[in-house]
């Protein structure tokens, strides 16, 4: 195999270089390619933060007066419905972004996500023009869900591609850490203008706030992402193909059918405790274990804050030890864990239960850190963006956006409020087997492309 030292450059981009069957990046083009696709994620989560906790709010603004439970149901029904149009979404935009190009590809994504949530800050209240509201809530919503089902796909392909084999780990977690930072920033939007404005002023033009940032977002986002080029990879392919390439949707799912059930098993345990710690556990420490609600945001947000600290770290051992090591240790931590760490949360104290969300908060860094160089080393460059989109989206919609309603559910039934523990051990029991079946990719070639190495 030939070295970063045996080539001699022959441009095919501004900013890359390949020569021989070596692929030569330039470390600031990779930076700016990290930072365009991480302020997507982060503008996705920051509209996941705003949306669940100010969905009070927003039930009485778009909802029927009476009945606060219903105006808060409704308000999670039109959130929960952007999940069902996310597998819609991954297969139009990953096809589309393996035959155009996932620079093209994510701009239109986040025109669309900016759109979605600056519209939801420009509705109407139902007072106003009565149903119309939440159908246009509902509609601005869809729009969200489907452009994500593009959204994080592409963006962890964007970063593989451009990234050095020998750094794709690191570059790959921080996209996870724009997740992090948008949920933080949301949310903590949200419990600061809880705090600065009267319920009256929140409830008339304060709500409106978090949502109409999003085109000021949106708007940067966009001119990082299309300041940028073709990553190295699909240009190579392009060049190879010599027209654009058109695969059929059949071959990205029946042809790469064992790399999607590894890929579905992967995002399961990822999605499954992403979603018990960072969007069902508030509720559970109020609902469930009668734990004042401020605090527990509060516990939430530093976990989070602490995840970030370490993301970039984790990232980098991935690069050092493998994925699959690193994978393997999340899924037999929280195996082993879960109860552990449930027990000491429902001990009740601040302690206590930020001990037990820590350990929690820790473990899933082992998921946050690896996947988005881990699943795209899944599929061929030719297919990548396509298969992975499904394959992320359809297991998202079924298992992790549903983890809140399904728990508690469970503990509804049957009166065990260790069911969290429970769900999360399962899910690792899946994650296992997965990372069983999957091939070390950490310091290799993608599949389907070049060796790629930094530059100076």
């Amino acid at each position: 195999m030939a070295t970063a030292t045996a080539v001699t450059p022959r441009p095919t981009t501004r900013r890359a270089a390949k020569a021989r069957n070596v692929t030569v990046t330039d470390p600031a083009l990779v930076r700016r390619a990290v930072k365009a696709a991480a302020l997507g994620n982060a503008m996705e989560w920051f509209d996941f933060g705003v949306y669940s906790y100010i969905a009070v709010t927003l039930g009485k603004v778009f909802f029927p007066s009476g009945n606060p439970t219903a105006q808060l149901l409704s308000t999670f029904g039109a959130f929960a419905a952007a999940f069902l149009v996310r597998p819609l979404g991954g297969m139009v935009f990953g096809p589309l972004g393996d035959r155009i190009g996932r620079q093209k590809v994510l701009a239109l994504t986040m025109i669309m996500m900016a759109a979605g949530t600056f519209a939801i800050g420009l509705i109407p209240s139902y007072s106003v023009i009565g149903v119309g509201a939440p159908l246009l809530l509902l509609a601005a919503r869809l729009v969200q869900g489907f452009s994500t089902g593009g959204e994080y796909a592409g963006a962890s392909t964007f970063i593989a591609e451009y990234a050095p084999d020998k750094k794709r780990g690191f570059f790959g977690s921080w996209l996870e850490f724009g997740t992090l930072a948008g949920y933080i920033g949301g949310a903590g939007l949200v419990t600061l203008m809880t705090a600065l404005l009267s319920s009256d002023d929140l409830l008339s033009w304060g709500w409106r706030i978090p949502f109409l940032i999003a085109g000021p977002m949106g708007i940067i986002g966009l001119y990082l992402r299309m300041r940028l080029e073709e990553t190295p990879a699909f240009a190579a392919q392009l060049e190879k193909a010599e027209a654009r390439p058109k695969v059929p949707l059949r071959d990205m799912v029946a042809g790469q059918w064992k790399a999607l059930l590894i890929c579905m098993g992967l995002v399961l345990v990822f999605n499954v405790t992403d979603y018990m710690l960072l969007s069902y556990m508030p509720s559970y420490l109020t609902s469930e274990l009668k734990y004042d609600e401020t605090h527990g945001l509060l516990v939430v947000l530093g976990v989070m804050a602490l995840m970030m600290i370490v993301q970039p770290f984790a990232g980098a051992l991935t690069d050092r030890v493998g994925r699959r090591p690193v994978i393997a240790a999340g899924c037999a931590g929280f195996l082993l864990l879960s109860i552990p760490a449930l027990l000491l949360i429902r001990q009740g104290s601040l302690l206590a239960v930020g001990l037990g969300m820590a350990a929690l908060g820790l473990l899933l860094v082992c998921f946050t850190a690896a996947m988005p160089a881990a699943l795209p080393a899944l599929f061929p460059t030719r297919v990548r963006y396509g298969s992975l989109s499904i394959g992320f989206n359809v297991s998202v919609s079924l298992f992790g956006g549903t983890t809140p309603l399904v728990v508690t559910a469970l503990i509804g039934a049957t009166g065990n409020m260790m069911m969290p523990a429970y769900y999360m051990m399962a899910a690792a029991v899946v994650g296992g087997f997965a990372v069983w079946r999957m091939s070390e990719s950490a310091g290799r070639p993608l599949p389907g492309s070049a060796p790629s190495v930094e530059g100076s």
